[in-house]
């Protein structure tokens, strides 16, 4: 059996509405409201939570935009690649330069973003806080000039938030705890988003990476778990992974792909 067509899944399976991307555009920075609220409360526990979920949100609409999935223009692509990469100090420019390569050459050398899944457990760990620095640089050495400059300034957000933070301090600490969480929540990219779903990968399209089907995990990560499904079809949105995976059931089973089983 071959792998079917988008055409033979349903068109409707591209289709986000005007409402869809307003919600996953808005969600980041709702998120970012909830910190605020949260740490002027003074309940500092909890904002590790609201900021592991800003990262969730965040990455989600990010990889949307990558992909052109949410129906903006190629201006609206830009400015959202650089107001998504604000709320977590990164690149957005630089994702969308790596992650498109990924999808292109996946595991080849020329894949700086798959770089980690070829390296053991601890050492994508451990590669975790120069993995995004080492994507930026990549992204610097091969952009055009417009490209560039909006990579110079989005590296230069964490530095400025951070700095920013230490000059507040006295005032509100809520800054630099911000920045510091957010950076260091970042060095799990590396583990998290690239070993993780493709570690120990094969040689074809359908074993290279994973697809985890659950009800609890996938809905918490906001249906980023079917990463299968999506490097198989990347023109699909993230709100309609779980229908595209429930379609690809009987070429899945027949193909000999096991879904890993997870809460």
């Amino acid at each position: 059996m071959s792998q079917p067509t988008l055409d033979d899944l349903g068109g409707d399976l591209l289709i986000t509405t005007p409402w869809q991307r307003r919600i996953a555009l808005a969600r980041p920075f709702a998120g970012i409201a909830v910190f605020v609220v949260v740490a002027l409360l003074g309940w500092w526990w909890l904002t590790p939570l609201v900021v592991f979920g800003i990262f969730v949100a965040t990455v989600t609409a990010t990889h949307d935009v990558v992909h052109r999935t949410l129906g903006l223009t190629e201006r609206q692509t830009s400015v959202w690649l650089f107001l998504l990469g604000v709320v977590l100090l990164e690149s957005g420019h630089a994702y969308q330069m790596t992650h498109r390569q990924h999808h292109r050459l996946f595991p080849s050398p020329e894949d700086p973003e798959g770089y980690p899944a070829k390296l053991s457990l601890a050492g994508a760990i451990c590669y975790g806080p120069v993995f995004l620095a080492r994507l930026w640089l990549w992204s610097v050495a091969r952009a055009d000039r417009r490209i560039r400059c909006c990579l110079l300034a989005e590296g230069a957000v964490p530095f400025l938030a951070v700095a920013g933070g230490v000059a507040l301090w006295a005032t509100t600490p809520y800054l630099l705890a911000y920045a510091v969480m957010a950076i260091v929540g970042s060095w799990s990219y590396s583990l998290l988003t690239v070993y993780l779903p493709h570690y120990d990968y094969g040689d074809d399209p359908l074993t290279q990476t994973r697809t985890l089907r659950g009800r609890l995990i996938p809905a918490l990560f906001l249906e980023l778990t079917y990463h299968l499904e999506h490097h198989l079809y990347p023109q699909v949105p993230s709100h309609n992974l779980p229908e595209l995976a429930r379609r690809l059931e009987p070429y899945f089973t027949q193909a000999g792909v096991r879904p890993v089983a997870v809460p």
